[in-house]
């Protein structure tokens, strides 16, 4: 009997395949989820029960939060990264460390093939299978709903008819939790026009008092919320269950995906737009002129490569490497007020603050150059369109 290894999240996409190759194809199953955040020990053991019911000989959960943190989220704060000046590559970023967790299990079990459920129009299909081929081109990739073009509608029909019971009001979003914010996709976003409902997104607007937290990085590491220190991945988590009662971070993202057709998702992420936006103004205080210039456009590679599936590219590790550095200086806090459905930047407490060095006050006042110094100066700068216009006044 063919020994499989399915990529299984409990969600009705996995579960189909679980219940098909089983029932039908009479293969060996041995489901595995991988936590990349987002997942209680009750839903991890709803899950595995849920697994052995679709026919899964075993189930296996990987925790990765860890993993996930140290190589993706990490640089991701370190870049500033948002998709389209939108998406915090929530899901798309998870799905790299996930399938390489997947292959890896899948090898140390000795699978003839790895099943997963994605379809054939969208991102995750691509990012799966590069990163099975790349480190286990001899094991088999399986993908039932791409191969039978299946529709969530007909996944549904065919569990139906195998006694599954399952929420089929839920199953009609494909929700996916993680460590780094949740995506939402439904009816609704496959039009250009359409709001996902409110019922839709995982958290619901519980708080509506004005509340001031801070975060602290080190070295733009988060080592602190509140003047409590933490592990970053358990900041993100505490700073995600703060936030999500006040609805933050929910938008819709529209963008090009890797097969080249545009794409549209709704997503959740509290505690990532947070992060990354008081990140970003600890940046500006803390870096120089041309460090945040050219971080810009690197960290949009890094994401844009992420994105595409591109992880294992050396050029990646080359990034961080530049990512990593321009981090040297980028220590404080950072003071942010909690409203309704949004939050504000109030400002940064830092060692490092380039504000604070004594040579001025911008528009104020300048203690290090004298007025002759600063017309001299004009005057050079000036000399680029000086030429330019008597050029071209020449003509």
């Amino acid at each position: 009997m063919k020994k499989i290894v399915i990529a299984y999240s409990g969600g009705l996409d996995t579960s189909y395949c679980a219940k098909y190759l089983s029932q039908e194809e009479k293969t060996e199953i041995h489901a595995v989820s991988v936590n990349t955040g987002g997942f209680s020990e009750a839903e991890i053991k709803e899950i595995g029960e849920k697994a052995v019911k679709m026919g899964a000989k075993s189930y296996k959960n990987i925790n990765a939060i860890t993993t996930f943190y140290n190589k993706v989220v990490k640089y991701l704060i370190f870049g500033n990264v948002l998709k389209n000046n939108t998406y915090p590559l929530s899901v798309s970023a998870e799905r790299i460390i996930q399938a390489i967790e997947v292959v890896n299990y899948a090898k140390k079990i000795g699978a003839d093939a790895i099943a997963h459920g994605s379809t054939g129009a969208g991102n995750d299909q691509v990012r799966f299978d590069m990163i099975f081929q790349i480190l286990a081109p001899e094991i088999e990739i399986i993908t039932p709903i791409r191969d039978k073009q299946l529709t969530r509608q007909e996944e549904i029909e065919y569990l139906k008819s195998h006694g599954v019971d399952m929420n089929w009001e839920k199953a009609k979003y494909s929700v996916n939790k993680g460590l780094w914010g949740t995506s939402v996709g439904g009816e609704e976003t496959l039009t250009s026009h359409k709001s996902l409902p409110e019922a839709a997104y995982p958290s619901q607007l519980t708080e509506t008092d004005v509340k001031q937290i801070s975060l602290s990085f080190n070295k733009g590491e988060l080592t602190a919320i509140n003047g409590k220190e933490d592990t970053p991945e358990n900041i993100i988590e505490t700073l995600e269950e703060l936030a999500s009662k006040y609805a933050i971070g929910r938008d819709i993202h529209v963008g090009d995906t890797i097969i080249g057709i545009k794409g549209r998702v709704g997503f959740e992420a509290a505690s990532a737009t947070i992060i990354i936006k008081a990140h970003h103004l600890l940046e500006k205080h803390t870096l120089s002129k041309w460090q945040l210039q050219h971080k810009d456009y690197i960290a949009n590679w890094y994401g844009t490569h992420l994105h595409e599936g591109q992880y294992l590219d050396p050029v990646m590790r080359d990034f961080e490497a530049f990512l990593q550095s321009s981090q040297e200086q980028v220590t404080g806090t950072v003071s942010i007020n909690l409203h309704p459905y949004r939050f504000t930047l109030n400002g940064i407490e830092s060692k490092f603050d380039l504000m604070n060095n004594g040579f001025g006050k911008y528009g104020e006042e300048n203690t290090a150059w004298t007025a002759t110094d600063a017309k001299g100066f004009i005057k050079i700068l000036s000399n680029t369109g000086k030429i330019h216009q008597h050029v071209k006044n020449q003509v």
